[in-house]
Parts: C-alpha cells; sequence; structure tokens
C-alpha cells in the first residue's frame, strides 16, 4: 500500500511540476566550437609557383608559338621542337629583331673564300614557326635587289648581328621589291647602332616611293601604311576592281581572328615551359655585352 501511494505522488508531482522557460539559445557558438575542437593540420607539399612570363615574349620569340591550323597541330612533336630550338640558342646568339630591322648575318659557305659569308639586308618578312622559322633579308648591291631566305634554326648560321633594330609601319615589306632603290641599299660595313637597355624598340614610320606600274603584286588592295605614292599609279578602273574584293567586315570576324591566332591561355602556358631557359640565356647574352663593352688598358699609369 504504501508502494502505491509512493508512485501516485510521484506522478502527481511530474504533472504539476514547474517548467523552466530558456530566453537565450544554450548552443555554442561557431567560434567556440572551433575552439573546443583542435584544428588539424593539412599535410601540403610546398607550393609552386608558375613563372611571371613578360607579355613581349610572344613578339620577341613568335617561332615558339605553333601554328593556329588544328590539322597542323601535334603536341609531341611542338614540345620536342621547343626543346631543339632551346638547345640551338645554347650554341648560338639569336638577338631580338622585327620586320624592318637591318641585320647582319654570317653563314658557312663552301664556295667563298674564306669559307663563311657576310649578308646585310633588311628584314622584309617573318613566317613560319618551331625549327621551320625563316626571314629574308634584302639588299641593293651593284644596282641589283638582292632577297637571302635565313632559316632562323640553320645549324650552318654562324652569327646574327642587330645593326639597326627598329620597327615598320606595316607587317611585311614586300612592296621593296617595286621601291625605289636608295629605300632597300644599306652599306656592306655599316657598324651596330647601340639601343640603350630597356628602351622601347622604336617605329620607323618612313615611307616609301613606289616605281610606275607594273608591280609585283596589287599595292593598291592591301592597306600598306609604309607607302606615299600609291595613289599615283591608280586608275579608276583599278579603284573599282579593289572595292569588289574589299571584305570591311573582316575585322569584326572573331572566329576569323581566333583560327588564325593561337589563344592567349595557351601562348602562357607554352612560354611558362621555356620561360626560365630564355631568361637564363638573356641575362647571359647581357653579360657577354657588358664584357665586349669593357677594353682592358694596354698601358698602366
Amino acid at each position: 500500500m504504501n508502494i502505491n501511494v509512493r508512485i501516485l505522488t510521484k506522478s502527481v508531482a511530474q504533472q504539476y511540476a514547474f517548467k523552466r522557460i530558456v530566453t537565450f539559445s544554450t548552443k555554442p557558438t561557431q567560434q567556440a566550437a572551433a575552439a573546443a575542437v583542435p584544428q588539424q593540420q593539412e599535410v601540403t607539399g610546398p607550393t609552386v609557383r608558375k613563372p611571371i612570363v613578360p607579355a613581349h615574349y610572344r613578339f620577341v620569340y613568335p617561332e615558339f608559338l605553333p601554328d593556329p591550323k588544328v590539322e597542323w597541330r601535334n603536341a609531341v612533336r611542338e614540345k620536342l621542337e621547343r626543346l631543339d630550338m632551346i638547345d640551338r640558342r645554347r650554341q648560338i646568339e639569336l638577338p631580338e629583331f622585327y620586320v624592318g630591322s637591318i641585320l647582319a648575318v654570317t653563314s658557312s659557305d663552301p664556295h667563298a673564300a674564306g669559307k663563311t659569308s657576310r649578308f646585310v639586308g633588311i628584314c622584309i618578312h617573318r613566317e613560319r614557326c618551331g625549327l621551320r622559322a625563316r626571314f629574308i633579308l634584302r639588299n641593293v648591291i651593284d644596282h641589283q635587289g638582292i632577297e637571302v631566305v635565313y632559316e632562323l634554326y640553320d645549324p650552318t648560321i654562324q652569327k646574327v648581328e642587330v645593326l639597326r633594330l627598329e620597327k615598320r609601319l606595316d607587317d611585311s615589306l614586300f612592296y621593296l621589291r617595286d621601291a625605289l632603290p636608295e629605300f632597300s641599299t644599306f652599306d656592306e660595313n655599316m657598324e651596330a647602332e647601340p639601343l640603350e637597355e630597356g628602351a622601347p624598340v622604336p617605329i620607323n614610320d618612313i615611307k616609301v616611293v613606289l616605281r610606275p606600274r607594273p608591280w609585283l603584286e596589287r599595292w593598291e588592295r592591301q592597306n600598306l601604311l609604309g607607302v606615299a605614292n600609291i595613289e599615283q599609279y591608280i586608275k579608276d578602273k583599278h579603284r573599282k576592281s579593289a572595292e569588289k574584293v574589299q571584305k570591311p567586315w573582316e575585322k569584326y570576324d572573331l572566329m576569323k581572328q581566333y583560327r588564325a591566332t593561337i589563344p592567349e591561355e595557351e601562348q602562357k602556358e607554352i612560354f611558362a615551359e621555356v620561360h626560365t631557359e630564355l631568361h637564363t640565356l638573356e641575362l647571359q647574352r647581357k653579360r657577354n655585352k657588358r664584357k665586349r663593352t669593357f677594353v682592358k688598358p694596354k698601358h698602366l699609369a
């Protein structure tokens, strides 16, 4: 009997018990929870920083960029060619130059007197990519225009000198073939014109004068900036034919520009691969130039 009374009183007390109301949250805050739980240190390897590739590399080393045509692309061949190009640059100094620069190229020639030949001329064109990259030099010697095509990575080339580093208004100077001879004549004993280190490459805004027609090409259709008297020899029939073949909408064709160039992301990836070697070769070339400028005196005071 006592047991029943005891159970009854306990149940009644639980029924009428005062319930405490909590007006605030008892859950721990995020900061307290983070402090209570020890942080697990992630074990990661050393962070590899990608080299910062200068923006001018795509102009100084255009041959390192592959051909934009997809059907001619091969990733393995391009990578092997870049390795061969860097190895060749370790053997010979290939300086920076552009279309319009005046160069002197010394190459081996078994038919020459000293087994070497040196040609001075203006660079009128650069084309192709990889190991097939080449450039064309032009000069007028004995009233005769002479052009020599050089493979940039040809093993027969012994020395490449930049006598005057500059650019022109056009990307190609083939119209010098129809210009007056004085615009393509350069002294074979021309001395190098030094350019201050870090100075921008000057742009020569000279405009050449063409000879009367007939020309090797229809220059009036190419929107040339470096020709002065092209309107002098054009007639109405030439203007009408030029208007028929004009395509002013092509400058807005983004897909055509995309197919004709390498995407910027891929350019950065390619130059990041060879940046270390090229940067080392640049520093070595600058050291060699400083050594050449210092002349040890013969007699000490």
